[in-house]
Formats: C-alpha cells, structure tokens, sequence
C-alpha cells in the first residue's frame, strides 16, 4: 500500500482528487470495490491531506459526493437491468454473500443501505440490490446521503490524523468507528421517525 501511496504523492492535486473520487465511485457503481475497497481510497485521500498534498477539506467533499453519487450509479443499473446484474462474474461466486445482503434489505428496507455502506462486500452491491427491489429512489436516496456522509468523513479523517500508520489504525479502529457513528446516527433518524409516526397517528 506504501507504493500506492508514493504514488499518489507523486501526482498532481487535482488527479489526487480525481483518482480517489473514481475508486471511491466505482466501488458502489461498477463493483471496483472487489480489487480495491473504497475506504483504503479515502484512508489514503485523508493520508495525503496530512501529508499536505491535498486540502483536507477539498477531499472530504470528493469522498463524500463520489460515495453519494456511485450508490445513485449503482442504484440506477440494478433498477435497470435487475437480477441479470447477479450472473455477472464478480457476483457468481458470491451467492451465500448476495442471499445474506437481499435478506438485509427485506428485513431492514432503506436502512440496509445506510449500514451496507460500512461492511466492504455489501457496499459494493447493496446499491444494486436496493433497485432490484424497486426500492423508493428517495428513499434510498435519503439513506444513501446519510451512510456516504458518515463514511466518508470517517474514513477520510482517519487517514487524516493516522498520518502514515494508516494501515495499523484502519486495520484496529476503523470498524469501531464506523459501527459508533452508525449507531448514533441510525439512533437519531429512528427517534425521529418514531415521533413523525407518533404525531400523524
């Protein structure tokens, strides 16, 4: 990974940007997450910044909208072509894998998307799996804001202030986090959704 990271450092600002945005896009929209998870991406978008390569700020809005917009990608071919998207090759051999995630969305509904987006596997075809299913896009569009925006800034900030032990601290702490601010969040939409419920009864 120290290679990549050289090499990166290697490039100009604005590819810097370019680079990590696709990876992180192409993860939700076209499976790239199989060959490169898009949380190294932001980790070492948020590594750079330290290194002051790149505007700590500037990367953290290309995380976030690039997860936003790779789910909406994601979400608009599996709406498309539906379960043909399963016979592709990346997915065949992940069957036990893609019955687990359809059984999330059809217990959880939209909130499968929020937490897909913190388990690498399920991030990489839980967009997908949400247009199958004739998700609701704003629906799916509102959990898909929350869990980008929450990842994003995550995983971008702990490369940030990990520095060049990124790979030890996303290795023992990047979960936690991840599981912590889910939970907080998850926690507030559901208390708000629960008194909307309570006033319109």
């Amino acid at each position: 990974m120290g290679t990549i990271t050289n090499w990166l450092a290697s490039l100009s600002g604005p590819v810097v940007y370019a680079v990590v945005g696709a990876l992180v896009f192409c993860e939700d929209a076209i499976f790239v997450g199989f060959v490169l998870p898009g949380e190294t991406a932001a980790v070492l978008g948020g590594v750079l910044a330290n290194q002051g390569h790149v505007s700590i700020g500037i990367m953290l809005a290309v995380v976030v909208c690039a997860a936003i917009a790779g789910d909406s990608v994601g979400y608009e071919i599996g709406h498309h072509f539906g379960d043909r998207i399963l016979e592709i090759r990346p997915l065949r051999r992940h069957r036990e894998r893609l019955g687990k995630a359809q059984d999330m969305i059809r217990d959880r509904g939209a909130a499968a998307v929020f937490f897909g987006r913190f388990i690498a596997f399920f991030r990489a075809v839980m967009p997908a799996l949400a247009g199958i299913s004739h998700m609701p896009y704003r629906r799916f569009l509102l959990f898909n804001a929350m869990g980008g925006l929450c990842w994003g800034i995550g995983f971008t900030l702990l490369g940030y202030f990990a520095g060049q032990a990124y790979k030890r601290v996303e290795a023992q702490v990047g979960q936690v986090l991840a599981v912590v601010i889910a939970v907080i969040v998850l926690a507030a939409v559901g208390t708000w959704l629960w008194r909307r419920h309570r006033r319109e009864s």
